[in-house]
């Protein structure tokens, strides 16, 4: 790949790693922990990962066992959990934090299956962005006579192969996810 065209590529990669980030905080059915990544709690006045505070684990495949390191913590996530859009109703023994996710309706596997088609056609949008402003970048180096006609005809006919396999890349993976979640 020509070295002009690295910095596209690493934001089309962003945009697609960005994507599946999201997929994994949406909930399929099964208990998955990533879907506390963007909880934050209170932790001496600096808002903190639930991960950095407390063993989050997975014993069974529909419940998420929370252990927090100091006691203290036990309200504070449970606060967090139930103040988030997780629709998650935590239960608490003084000492760990179980979160039992319900069996999804078929409606709610709909809804989700929407959502994800709906985040992958951003990601596709944002892929798409990215190539126009290589390929006005390349049109500019063009006109400044930086580089020649041919070259610019190549190097856009390099983005494009770049874009295809990038918009593959998240057609693949909203496939993947939308299997995922109707998968009763």
């Amino acid at each position: 790949m020509d070295e002009r065209l690295q910095p596209y590529s690493d934001k089309m990669q962003k945009s697609f790693d960005n994507l599946l980030d999201e997929f994994g905080s949406i909930r399929a059915g099964r208990a998955n922990p990533h879907v506390l990544d963007r909880l934050r709690v209170d932790y001496y006045g600096t808002p903190t990962a639930i991960q950095q505070v407390a063993n989050v684990s997975v014993p069974e495949p529909r419940m998420i066992l929370i252990q927090p390191w100091e006691a203290s913590m036990v309200r504070q996530i449970e606060k967090a959990i139930q103040t988030s859009d997780l629709g998650i109703n935590p239960t608490n023994d003084g000492k760990v934090i179980r979160l039992v996710f319900p069996e999804l309706t078929e409606e709610r596997r709909k809804d989700l299956a929407k959502e994800v088609k709906k985040k992958g056609e951003g990601a596709k949008v944002a892929v798409r962005n990215i190539r126009r402003d290589a390929n006005d970048t390349m049109k500019k180096m063009g006109k400044a006579n930086d580089i020649s006609e041919d070259e610019v005809k190549q190097l856009e006919a390099e983005i494009q192969k770049m874009t295809d396999k990038f918009i593959a890349n998240v057609e693949k993976a909203v496939e993947e996810k939308s299997k995922e979640i109707l998968t009763v």
